[in-house]
């Protein structure tokens, strides 16, 4: 070797992650088991092989350096409002789709369908995130749907199914659908009740016509939507698809794509609508209960990417960790890196556990469960509040963890860092959701008592645990708005405990009731006591590389 040469020796860097397993999570199969789809396991670490696949990665990566494009007209100047995408994104809906994170858990009559997509989704989600947005929708716009059973009855069968059929034409003529959602607009955000755009009556029972301009429409290439718009009785929700029944192009103008911190794989876009013809969903001025079920599952799918963002960033670091050395010793082998990559095993694993035990209550809150109904109806809220708001923070603190190799893109770190944020932005911003809690409270008093109910089943397990219940109570007999955030941030922690004491190990138990209730912490991640139980922690949640 000569001298030049010699100067690019590559030592002291770790090997590639991938190949990986992204189901390799010892809480992920756990809850996925404790709720019901024990029967799923299977499917689950399969899809888990292929999402940590350097083919998948690589999909993932693609995605997101080859962003979507706008085309609003072809060749000749016809008016198309196409967007045209990387083939990687086609490749991660192919299997999105197939594997059942749309709306297949619907059609699927097993207990445990919904828990069995939630756990899907967190082995899949190591891939890329944008595509969980199309998705997600599909998943969600099932259960609106269904307050017009007449539509129900023709797109219902073509949301649930397993074919991902990508070209625009008519719904009705392809082998499965994706819905999207247009519900916001610039002038209101999520306050969707100033929405302006107009939905006029034509001679046609339950057909409309639609003008106005949507802010944040993602996934505009999805074949039908869901709309909100004002009728003659209030705001109502409506279906709109791009192609209509005749095969000609329904009038949806797409203004512009959004220039997005993160989620870059995705397309979100502003489309305007003129004339546009639009079926009624449910009745006229009951637009925003016709969607609260949507609602309810796109904010799990919130928690379940948060979580799935901590895994994977997670064990990119832990990866890291146990290939990289400084000053003599290997990184994983130092007890502050340890502190550091445990106390974020703990963060991770109360993320997931909560988001399994909301895709449970979901599931049989579906199968006519009034106390799941009640719980899921508070705890979803909390979740989203709290899972989505640890998420940055996390991510950042994982990034770091491999210092000035995280923050380059090649790393993949940036692109997980810029997601974090928009998992608490999306469905209804932190104080949105802390207000819904509120709201829940006062207008469905079953909530307090079901999540009491979860609560106490680990009565008398943990003194601090049973000290914040008391705590919690106290602040629910005060609760106002301003204090709208401390209360569901104490709900989220009391009720991320009580699960850990119920289901995992004592050292992870002890470990985040100590800190996170008991306060012996700080304020930064990596903080843990020394006596917590460094290496039980990290031998479950980081197994099998040393």
């Amino acid at each position: 070797m000569d001298s030049t040469s010699a100067t690019h020796d590559v030592t002291n860097q770790p090997p590639p992650l991938a190949p990986y397993d992204a189901s390799e999570d010892t809480a992920l199969l756990e809850g996925l088991r404790r709720e019901g789809a024990g029967w799923a396991e299977e499917d689950v670490r399969r899809l888990g092989r292929l999402a940590g696949s350097a083919q998948a990665q690589e999909w993932a990566e693609l995605a997101n350096r080859h962003e979507p494009v706008l085309r609003t007209h072809d060749r000749y100047g016809h008016r198309v409002d196409e967007v045209e995408f990387h083939p990687s994104w086609h490749h991660l809906m192919r299997v999105a789709v197939t594997e059942g994170q749309a709306g297949a858990p619907w059609a699927d009559d097993r207990p445990g369908a919904h828990v069995a997509r939630t756990a899907g989704g967190l082995a899949w989600g190591h891939t890329d995130a944008g595509h969980g947005c199309p998705t997600s929708m599909t998943y969600a716009a099932v259960p609106a749907l269904r307050h017009q059973p007449e539509l129900a009855k023709v797109y219902e069968p073509l949301l649930t199914a397993r074919e991902y059929d990508p070209v625009l034409r008519v719904p009705t003529e392809k082998r499965g659908l994706l819905a999207g959602m247009g519900m916001t607009e610039k002038q209101g955000g999520s306050d969707v009740r100033t929405n302006s755009t107009t939905a006029t009556p034509t001679a046609e029972p339950g057909v409309y016509t639609l003008r106005g301009h949507k802010w944040f429409t993602s996934a505009p290439m999805c074949d039908v939507f869901l709309v909100l718009a004002q009728a003659p009785q209030g705001l109502s929700c409506f279906l709109v698809p791009r192609v209509l029944p005749d095969g000609s192009r329904n009038t949806f103008r797409i203004q512009r794509l959004k220039d997005k911190l993160g989620n870059r794989s995705n397309a979100s876009s502003e489309p305007e609508f003129d004339g546009t013809v639009a079926w009624l969903v449910g009745p006229e001025g009951r637009g925003v209960k016709t969607i609260i079920d949507m609602v309810n599952c796109t904010r799990l799918d919130c928690v379940m990417m948060s979580a799935t963002l901590m895994r994977k960033t997670l064990v990119e670091a832990g990866h890291h960790a146990r290939h990289r050395s400084a000053f003599g010793a290997r990184l994983a082998d130092q007890p502050l890196m340890r502190n550091v990559l445990a106390d974020l095993a703990l963060e991770s694993e109360a993320a997931t556990t909560l988001t399994l035990r909301l895709a449970g209550a979901a599931d049989r809150a579906v199968r006519g469960d009034e106390g799941e109904q009640a719980f899921r109806r508070i705890a979803t809220a909390v979740g989203k509040y709290w899972v989505t708001k640890r998420g940055p923070a996390f991510t950042a603190e994982a990034l770091e963890c491999l210092g000035g190799n995280g923050y380059v893109e090649e790393s993949g770190m940036p692109r997980h860092y810029r997601e974090a944020p928009l998992l608490s932005i999306w469905e209804g911003s932190g104080n949105v959701n802390a207000l819904d809690v509120l709201r829940a409270l006062v207008k469905e008093p079953g909530t307090a008592d079901a999540l009491f109910a979860e609560l106490a089943l680990a009565q008398g397990a943990d003194a601090r645990l049973d000290a914040a219940v008391a705590r919690l109570r106290g602040l629910l007999a005060s609760a106002s708005e301003s204090g709208a955030r401390r209360l569901v941030e104490q709900m989220a922690l009391t009720l991320q405990a009580s699960l850990l004491v119920r289901h995992a190990p004592a050292p992870v138990a002890d470990a985040f009731c100590a800190t996170r209730l008991g306060g012996d912490w700080g304020h930064a991640f990596g903080t843990l006591p020394d006596t917590a139980g460094l290496a039980a922690i990290l031998d479950r949640a980081l197994p099998g590389e040393d």
